[in-house]
C-alpha cells in the first residue's frame, strides 16, 4: 500500500521551488497612507466614545444634551435638517447614562440659539463634574460676552469654506465673518481645546480644506477634525447641484490624501470610529477601500433619560 503525503507550501516557497525568486508588489502610496493613519491620533472629541473601542459590538456615540433641532444655517449636507423634515429630530433633553466620560452639547441643531444654553451648561457641570463637556456649534452666534458665561472643555466649530462666498453657498447664511470671529475667540483661550470641524465634500470644498486649516491655525485653533460626508437622501439633489463628486466622496484614499495635505498647517484628525477600523487594514486594502456614504435618515441610539416628561 502506497501512502501519499500532502506538502503545503507558501506561494513564496512554491515560486522558489520552481526556480523563480518571488517579487513583492508594493504600492508606495498605499504604504504612505497606512503610515500616516498609524501615526494619527484620535480626535479629541472622540476620546471617551464607544466608537473607538473595536471590542464593543454595538457602540453608540457618547451622551449628548439636545437643546433644539433649529438652526440659523441651512447647510446642503446637514443631517439635522433631514431629521426635522422626517419628524425624527430628538426632543430637548439628555441622551445618555449616569457616569459619562464626555457629553456633547449638542448633536442636532444649533445650541447657541437656545436661551437655555448657559443654564444647561451650568447644570451639566454640576451634575456631571467628572465629564468632559464639548460644545458643537456653527459658531455664528458665539460672542465674547456669551463666551464669558460658558464653561466648556472642548469647542468644535463647523467651517466648510475659506471664503464668504463659498460659505454662503454651503450654509445658505451670510455668517462667515461671525464664524471666523468665533474661531478667534476659542483659539485665543488656551484653557479650552479648540477644534475646527470640516466636512470632506470633494467637488465642493476639497481644494479649500488646506486653506481652512491654515486660516484656523492662524487664529490659534488647536485641531482640525476632518469628517467624511454622509449623504442623507433628502440632501442628494442639493449636493448634486453644488457639484459633489459622489465617487470620490466614497473613497477612503481621497479622504486620507486630503488629510495629508492639511497636516503641514494644523493637527488634523479624522473620525475616531473610522480611524480605528482603517488601522486594522493592510496598505493595499486601505488604498482601495470605499465607504457607504448614503443613508436615508439619521438616528439616535441613546435613550433620553432626563428630563423624561
Amino acid at each position: 500500500m502506497v501512502s501519499t503525503v500532502t506538502v503545503r507550501m507558501s506561494w513564496e516557497e512554491f515560486a522558489r521551488s520552481m526556480g523563480v525568486e518571488p517579487q513583492i508588489l508594493e504600492n508606495r502610496e498605499a504604504r504612505l497612507l497606512k503610515e500616516f493613519i498609524m501615526d494619527m491620533k484620535e480626535p479629541s472629541h472622540c476620546l471617551g466614545c464607544q466608537g473607538i473601542e473595536l471590542s464593543n459590538p454595538n457602540p453608540v456615540h457618547h451622551p449628548s444634551y439636545e437643546l433644539t433641532p433649529a438652526c440659523n444655517h441651512d447647510c446642503i449636507f446637514c443631517y439635522s435638517n433631514v431629521a426635522v423634515r422626517l419628524g425624527k429630530a430628538p426632543k430637548p433633553g439628555y441622551y445618555g447614562w449616569g457616569n459619562p466620560k464626555a457629553i456633547t452639547v449638542s448633536q442636532y441643531g444649533e445650541p447657541l440659539i437656545s436661551p437655555r444654553i448657559v443654564e444647561v451648561n451650568r447644570t451639566l457641570r454640576e451634575r456631571f463634574p467628572e465629564a468632559r463637556l464639548d460644545l458643537q456649534t456653527n459658531g455664528s452666534l458665539l460672542t465674547e460676552a456669551l463666551w464669558e458665561k460658558l464653561d466648556f472643555d472642548l469647542v468644535m466649530i463647523s467651517l466648510d469654506a475659506s471664503t464668504r462666498e463659498k460659505h454662503l453657498r454651503i450654509t445658505n447664511a451670510d455668517t462667515f465673518d461671525a464664524v471666523i470671529n468665533a474661531l478667534r475667540i476659542i483659539g485665543s483661550d488656551k484653557s479650552v481645546r479648540s477644534v475646527v470641524r470640516t466636512i470632506f465634500m470633494p467637488g465642493i470644498n476639497d481644494n479649500e480644506i488646506p486653506r481652512i486649516a491654515e486660516l484656523a491655525a492662524s487664529l490659534g485653533v488647536d485641531e482640525m477634525m476632518l469628517q467624511p460626508l454622509t449623504v442623507h437622501e433628502l440632501n442628494v439633489e442639493r449636493l448634486k447641484k453644488a457639484g459633489l463628486d459622489f465617487d470620490r466622496a466614497q473613497s477612503v484614499r481621497e479622504l486620507i490624501k486630503t488629510a495629508i495635505r492639511v497636516k503641514k498647517y494644523i493637527d488634523v484628525r479624522i473620525s475616531g470610529c473610522q480611524l480605528v477600523v482603517y488601522r486594522t487594514m493592510d496598505p493595499l486594502t486601505l488604498f482601495s477601500a470605499r465607504r457607504v456614504v448614503r443613508e436615508v435618515a439619521p438616528s439616535v441610539k441613546r435613550e433620553r433619560t432626563w428630563p423624561t416628561s
